[in-house]
């Protein structure tokens, strides 16, 4: 469930191009404007402020904004006014061949969304950034990753797994937790293909399903024998697939308050998050987020930023109910 809130009357998206244009005119920027307008707009809506916006004044909206904002608020903004597919190929752009590699925002992005998520992602990203070679996001994947993490992240993003209800079959989620009982914990190493055959040829439900086949057969969470089984960003990865198979809701808050707590925020990731989610699940989030940690989402949001980005993100997570 989305925490989005829109304007209950449709609005004029030329009138919010030029109501947009007027808060780049003068000294500075009308920040709060700028909020007030795109942080209360969905998806389609905003593609249709930047397509009147160019229209209008032959500028694309995200130069535009990109000239007119800074920090943390300017990356906030870029990535929310993007459309999901071309967002969540920007974060794995940026997180593939900036100047940091952060193969950790990669991993979870492919990993916790679906195969037809996934698919117009891996559009969007040739489309917008080609890939070395023409490859596309398979080719920086290969790149970027090694072993059974490449291997894994690359099976996950070409397998078709069903999405859609479904009626889980136990026995077939038995003989899959057996053949991970006999993959890992039960023999000396692990057999690593198996796990990846595994866990990027089932669907959520049917993943969900294993875990709690590997519970009651083995009496130990498929969680921690993973944990135990296996290391690195090759373990962070089966450990996203797995969590967001069980509770996408609980996954996001767990990344949320690892990203806020102790000293300083991990503000990339926290806009990764919100903006990535806010049209998705959020209000699932932060019930997650309350109930796991005792505080509110916008509570700890509001405490870990400040201006115009604490406003933006609030905007978007939206009021507590």
């Amino acid at each position: 469930m989305a925490s989005l809130s829109v304007p209950p009357v449709p609005t004029d998206p030329r009138r919010d191009a030029i109501d947009l244009h007027r808060a780049f005119k003068g000294f500075g920027c009308d920040a709060t404007a700028v909020t007030a307008i795109l942080a209360h707009r969905d998806a389609s809506q905003r593609a249709l402020i930047r397509r009147h916006y160019a229209a209008v004044y032959h500028q694309d909206l995200l130069h535009r904004l990109a000239a007119e904002l800074s920090g943390h608020h300017k990356r906030a903004v870029l990535l929310w006014v993007l459309d999901p597919a071309s967002r969540d190929a920007a974060v794995l752009h940026q997180a593939l061949n900036g100047d940091v590699t952060d193969m950790r925002a990669a991993t979870e992005v492919v990993c916790s969304r679906t195969p037809s998520q996934l698919l117009v992602v891996r559009q969007a990203y040739l489309a917008r950034f080609g890939g070395g070679g023409g490859g596309g996001l398979e080719h920086d994947v290969a790149v970027r990753a090694s072993g059974d993490h490449q291997r894994l992240l690359l099976a996950y993003l070409r397998s078709p797994r069903y999405e859609g209800p479904e009626v889980v079959d136990m026995a077939a989620a038995a003989r899959d937790a057996r053949e991970l009982y006999r993959a890992g914990e039960r023999r000396l190493g692990t057999d690593e293909r198996t796990f990846i055959r595994v866990f990027s040829e089932r669907s959520a439900a049917h993943m969900a399903a294993v875990a709690a086949a590997y519970h009651h057969m083995y009496d130990r969470s498929l969680e921690k024998a993973v944990k135990s089984e296996t290391s690195g960003n090759f373990g962070f990865g089966l450990l996203t697939i797995l969590r967001c198979a069980e509770s996408p809701a609980k996954y996001f808050a767990k990344v949320l308050h690892e990203a806020m707590k102790g000293l300083g925020t991990n503000d990339t990731t926290l806009i990764r998050v919100v903006t990535t989610r806010a049209e998705v699940d959020m209000q699932y989030i932060k019930a997650e987020y309350h109930r796991s940690y005792k505080r509110s989402l916008a509570d700890a949001v509001h405490s870990e930023t400040s201006g115009n980005y604490r406003t933006f993100l609030l905007s978007l997570i939206g009021r507590d109910r």
